[in-house]
């Protein structure tokens, strides 16, 4: 069972830059394909970006491609999700999640689990 706690949020101009980390417990980090989902108010939870489990594939929701960059250090057991040019449409919470065996490739919020506590980034005009 993985322990995932998210960080790094905040308020932030539209045009600017934040980094969000993803601190998991246990050794199940390491094996475990990731992802970085959000949730604004009054919508649902969306996919944003998934890393495989060694680092090595990454993909990202269209919305976001070409901003947000995820990655992971596994011997730190952390997870990332650097944001650049933020737009006040990526105001939410953000959460990290472990995608289930299957899920990968999917932009399914559905396939994820165990679930952080979500860390809120705002963006203002």
């Amino acid at each position: 069972q993985v322990q995932l706690v998210e960080s790094g949020g905040g308020l932030v101009q539209a045009g600017g830059s934040l980094r969000l980390s993803c601190t998991a417990s246990g050794r199940a980090f390491s094996r475990s394909d990731m992802g970085w989902l959000r949730q604004a108010p009054g919508k649902e939870r969306e996919f944003v970006a998934a890393i495989s489990w060694s680092g090595g594939s990454t993909y990202y929701a269209d919305s976001v491609h070409g901003r947000f960059t995820i990655s992971r250090d596994n011997a730190k057991n952390t997870m990332y999700l650097q944001m650049n040019s933020l737009r006040p449409e990526d105001t939410a919470v953000y959460y990290c999640a472990v995608q289930a065996p299957g899920g990968w490739g999917r932009r399914v919020s559905a396939d994820f689990r165990s679930w952080g506590q979500g860390t809120q980034v705002t963006v203002s005009s």
